[in-house]
């Protein structure tokens, strides 16, 4: 009987059936790597362990946590060939985190900063299905280990790039992070499944993405709305960016007007996606036109299914999702009537003004809608009992807080409206280019 596919056997086929075709093209030294040699440098980094290491790490979590470049291709591959499982931690992490995020899920060893420290604890993996490992952004606490198998990381690139048209002769423009969900879905997953290759950018910066863009000429740039706003904003001639045929933006919401002067400058719609770490994929803006409306995330995406639960709730089924293929995100949302999903805030951030229960997520889409802001979080005033405060990211200059709670006053309730304003440039992040909900906080408490 046929063993079932793995990420190993996939990227093995597509070594053998074309060896010569270009795998991963290095920004920063401008090296290119073809196939067979990525595999083999994957298998020259393997042969650098000593016999009784490998043997010792065989079948056990490894902490992996590399810079996007050829060598995370080296280090992620060479474990797939020992039969270990990648943790795929940020490389910017400390040792202290990565020590921590090791101990939480039961790792036998930390990859960091070209060396690799063995550990006391060593547990070895009750399912060999198991190929990696995805951590949660971890913004209330330790980071959750969620493993994946090859048949779900598999499912996950075929739903994204059936959905996308995502092909082998196209090239991806690598800035996310690799061992992010979001970068695994667009970007690992295609060039080992189907042979899409990576360019895996010098650096984040527009005027370099520009020059990579102009000498590598990549098709396919997944991205996030600081970047593509930043792009927007610089002073980057539009025949730069010409080889892109498909622009994508996930990890936050992307402002319309951000969306509307990409588009203007660089004759290229940013198409919305949605997904999280337990799904990979959920929703794509096929038209490519919704981040402009703010209409939503798009519709489902090929082999993907949502079931409509209470209160907005759903359920996302599919392949591609962790565990027994049904999982339930914390957002809320509504499909529209052309089938487009909308979300409409996190589930449970109900909060109590004066007796009266608030959604917050009601008062940040009204913010959102106001000329000149790009974003929009709403809280319980950490200084005020019984007030409300919100953080704005617009460009300057904006109108005054008083000029926004009279805009507001037409759009939503009276009470409703934030008695505390405060406006930045933009949100802070997390390493993973989320929104960071515990920066914001402190924030609106200091400001």
């Amino acid at each position: 009987m046929t063993p079932p596919a793995s990420l190993l056997s996939t990227w093995r086929g597509l070594v053998s059936a074309a060896p010569a075709a270009t795998a991963i093209i290095d920004g920063a030294s401008g090296r290119a790597w073809t196939r067979s040699e990525l595999a083999a440098a994957a298998a020259d980094w393997l042969a650098t362990l000593p016999d009784t290491t490998r043997a010792r790490l065989a079948r056990c979590r490894i902490v992996m946590a590399e810079p996007n470049g050829a060598r995370w291709f080296h280090i992620f591959l060479g474990l797939l060939e020992l039969g270990a499982i990648p943790a795929l931690a940020d490389s910017k992490e400390t040792p202290a985190r990565l020590a921590a995020i090791a101990a939480g899920c039961r790792a036998a060893a930390i990859w960091h900063e070209g060396s690799l420290t063995l550990l006391a604890s060593r547990a070895a993996v009750r399912r060999a299905d198991h190929c990696l490992i995805k951590l949660t952004s971890g913004s209330t606490g330790a980071p959750r280990a969620l493993a994946f198998t090859h048949a779900q990381m598999l499912a996950d690139g075929r739903q994204i790039c059936a959905t996308m048209s995502i092909r082998p002769d196209d090239l991806s423009l690598g800035i996310i992070p690799f061992g992010h969900s979001y970068g695994l879905g667009h970007i690992v997953v295609p060039l080992l499944e189907q042979g899409t290759p990576v360019l895996s950018a010098a650096s984040p910066f527009p005027h370099v993405i520009a020059a990579d863009c102009v000498r590598w000429k990549p098709t396919v740039f997944p991205a996030v709305p600081t970047l593509l706003r930043a792009l927007a904003n610089a002073g980057i001639s539009p025949d730069a960016l010409a080889s892109l045929r498909l622009v994508i933006s996930a990890g936050a919401p992307l402002a319309p007007a951000d969306a509307l002067a990409f588009a203007q400058k660089y004759d290229l719609h940013i198409h919305n996606f949605y997904g999280t770490s337990e799904t990979g994929g959920i929703s794509y803006d096929r038209l490519g036109d919704a981040a402009e409306t703010a209409r939503g995330v798009g519709s489902p995406l090929e082999g993907v299914r949502l079931i409509w639960r209470r209160g907005g709730r759903f359920t996302v089924e599919s392949a591609a999702v962790h565990g027994d293929g049904r999982y339930s995100p914390p957002d809320r949302g509504e499909l529209t009537p052309a089938g487009e999903l909308r979300l409409l805030g996190r589930a449970g951030r109900t909060l109590k003004i004066a007796g009266r229960r608030l959604d917050p997520a009601e008062v940040e889409n009204a913010l959102r809608a106001l000329p000149g802001v790009r974003d929009a979080f709403v809280a319980a005033d950490p200084k005020r009992p019984d007030s409300i405060a919100a953080g704005i990211a617009a460009d300057e200059p904006l109108s005054h807080a008083i000029d926004l709670r009279r805009q507001l006053s037409s759009r939503i309730a009276a009470w409703k409206i934030p008695d505390h304003i405060v406006v930045t440039p933009a949100f802070p992040t997390t390493q993973r280019g989320k929104t960071d909900h515990a920066a914001l906080l402190k924030m609106l408490e200091c400001q």
